[in-house]
């Protein structure tokens, strides 16, 4: 069995802070308004030699304004009957509230393994005011300050003494695919109709996912990793400091991902900020599959989907070659169909082509068109090869580099992928001096 850490305690108490301070990371996001935190969040820590994995929760909270409480509410249960041991998180500078008991409720309940975490003891008077903290039959209450670090050394050397053994299982190289749209296009209801579970929260309600989610997949002869993010908008319409850190994050999940999976709304269409995103993944040398969802509430003919498919492949125009895929994530129609899509254009991505081949293909067809000339001068190219790089990349060894022409090279692109199996990967094709 895993080993599993779920922080849980009611809203506000410093657990995305001390989610971060764990993982060493800053991927939960922080903010001094409650209710942050929505999803359940993955990360990995490391201590002494011991790799463990960390779910931070939503704030447990009940008679909120939150349009989200329930929700939250059923992520954090799901989140302690996952876990193998749970970080219960109290507020030692406000102390002991209802819904604190409340929590602490939940946790004897579960007969898990808990350690109760006193946060926000930042001086030595505030460590007296963890005592109260004792009467919940939770053990020892570790005084610790999520912001400065302090006492989280202990904390660790409690968890790491309290794990199960290590399983071997690790993802540095699985492949990442990044669930990315904009807003209330349904990239939380694709996850969940992929995993089979209500992973992630999913309302009308725009911005309802804030965090980039990360979720190991393995089914169906399939082993990944999903991340859901938020969604993406104009930057002039982002307004709130959440939904920025939420858009940056799900940025920086473009740029580490292998492939993106963008989605769009049937019922709008393929608009300008669905280019920026399809831009975005074309210009970090991304794997791209655009799905189109709420397929299944579209009026349709038979020419529906050619007419639809044509429209968005001329508004992506140089780079057509992508697949595109009906898919309605309510019905689950060609869900799976965009894993094997998915898998096809990673696979496509890390490909190595060798040399000999590529020659044996390219040269002909240049000999047959040539480089037109230019002031005289004629561009002789004498041999192709793929560079060593993370993407397709293919240098063109001629004479005079400088020469070639942006349509040429477009050209090359194009007879690239007539004879090689590209789809849904940007190439770069580069002119190489002799």
């Amino acid at each position: 069995m895993p080993n599993i850490i779920a922080i849980v305690g009611r809203p506000n108490v410093g657990k995305s802070t001390l989610f971060n301070r764990l993982t060493g990371t800053r991927q939960a996001i922080v903010d001094e308004v409650s209710g942050v935190t929505r999803d359940r969040h993955y990360g990995k820590a490391e201590w002494n030699g011991r790799i463990f994995s960390i779910i931070d929760t939503g704030g447990w909270a009940v008679g909120s304004d939150d349009t989200f409480e329930s929700e939250i509410r059923r992520q954090v249960n799901l989140a302690v009957d996952e876990a193998t041991i749970i970080l219960f998180v109290v507020d030692a500078f406000e102390g002991s509230t209802p819904l604190d008991e409340e929590v602490a409720q939940l946790i004897r309940r579960s007969g898990k393994k808990a350690i109760l975490v006193a946060n926000k003891v930042d001086t030595a008077l505030r460590q007296t005011m963890t005592a109260e903290f004792y009467s919940y039959g939770l053990g020892e209450p570790f005084g610790i300050s999520a912001v400065n670090g302090s006492g989280t050394g202990e904390l660790l050397d409690e968890i790491t003494a309290n794990l199960g053994p290590d399983e071997p299982e690790s993802d540095e190289n699985v492949p990442r695919f990044a669930i990315v749209g904009r807003p209330n296009v349904g990239k939380s209801s694709l996850l969940n109709a992929l995993l089979g579970e209500d992973r992630q929260i999913v309302t009308d309600i725009a911005g309802t996912t804030r965090d980039s989610i990360h979720t190991r997949f393995q089914s169906f002869g399939h082993d990944m990793i999903l991340v859901d993010t938020a969604g993406l908008r104009k930057k002039s319409k982002v307004s709130e400091d959440l939904e920025f850190y939420s858009v940056m994050r799900a940025v920086r999940t473009i740029e580490e991902c292998d492939v993106c999976f963008l989605m769009i709304d049937a019922t709008i269409g393929f608009d300008a900020q669905d280019m920026s995103i399809l831009h975005l993944a074309q210009t970090n040398h991304k794997g791209l599959i655009i799905l189109v969802n709420k397929w299944d509430l579209v009026e349709k003919t038979n020419k529906s989907t050619v007419e639809f498919e044509e429209k968005i492949r001329n508004k992506i125009a140089p780079f057509r070659d992508v697949p595109i895929l009906f898919v309605s994530a309510k019905t689950k129609q060609r869900v799976l169909k965009a894993l094997e899509e998915g898998m096809a254009v990673h696979h496509n991505r890390k490909q190595r082509i060798s040399t000999s081949k590529l020659n044996d293909v390219m040269l002909p067809i240049i000999e047959h068109t040539p480089p037109p000339a230019l002031k005289g001068k004629y561009v002789r190219i004498k041999y192709v090869q793929q560079l060593h790089s993370q993407t397709p990349m293919f240098a063109f060894f001629c004479n005079l580099p400088q020469y070639v022409s942006d349509s040429y090279k477009r050209f090359l692109e194009n007879k690239l992928r007539e004879n090689f199996p590209l789809t849904g990967v940007p190439v770069t094709v580069l002119m190489r001096k002799k």
